[in-house]
């Protein structure tokens, strides 16, 4: 699980630095192809359930599961969320960050930090024998503070030796209630964070998922195992 967060988060990394205006989505699965087969992985979301890329690319209003295309252009002023998947000798390591196209409004970029800080908000709570509740309300709390809303529809869920596994992981929840949190599990939790309403809508093509109203959303992903002492981040960048 470390080799394989790591792996991910390496390519999550790299296609960091290649973000800019002018590029577009279908370029950035072509890099995501090349450098996990570079760092000797395979991309686990590449025809997962008929999935037809190897990475999800988010602009927007787009909450999660944007299909790469050459028809979407990055522009100045732009977010978009990177979700990276690598399967490393049958682990999986998954990991997402959104980034800042060009100059972006002040509202881009107080959401797209808000997003990062409930994902660390979730994290922070993690230990043996907490409650999954314990995740969704603490993310919950920090939305609400900074007058954002979290996604309830979507989640994190469990991981390992398969890329989704049970238990799904909400975003919001009470303090105290759900399942019991055991040292070695695996979960992601990767919080989808919008600037106006949490509803949400499902596009025809059968993945992509829009905010409702139109509005931006941003998201950030880490892949945590629970310790006896609290947690392991698996997607965390070697300093």
């Amino acid at each position: 699980m470390r080799r394989a967060g790591r792996v991910a988060a390496e390519t999550l990394a790299f296609i960091g630095s290649r973000i800019r205006p002018g590029i577009s989505t279908a370029e950035i699965d072509r890099w995501v192809r090349e450098d996990t087969a570079r760092r000797g992985g395979r991309p686990s979301q590449l025809g997962y359930k008929g999935f037809p890329a190897a990475v999800c690319t988010s602009r927007n209003e787009v909450v999660c599961h944007g299909i790469p295309s050459d028809k979407v252009v990055l522009a100045p002023g732009d977010i978009v969320n990177v979700d990276v998947t690598t399967n490393l000798d049958g682990y999986h390591g998954d990991t997402s960050a959104t980034f800042v196209v060009g100059e972006a409004s002040a509202d881009a970029k107080r959401l797209v930090d808000v997003a990062r800080r409930c994902r660390d908000a979730g994290i922070s709570v993690v230990r043996e024998g907490a409650r999954l509740g314990d995740i969704g309300a603490a993310i919950e709390e920090l939305a609400k503070k900074e007058g954002v809303s979290i996604v309830t529809e979507l989640g994190g869920h469990g991981i390992g030796r398969r890329m989704h596994a049970d238990p799904h992981v909400a975003h919001t929840g009470k303090r105290g209630a759900g399942a019991r949190l055991k040292a070695g599990m695996g979960i992601t939790i990767e919080p989808m964070v919008n600037l106006g309403r949490a509803e949400v809508r499902f596009l025809d093509d059968g993945w992509t998922v829009v905010t409702a109203d139109g509005s931006l959303s941003a998201q950030w992903e880490h892949t945590v195992v629970v310790t006896r002492e609290g947690y392991e981040i698996m997607t965390l960048l070697e300093s």
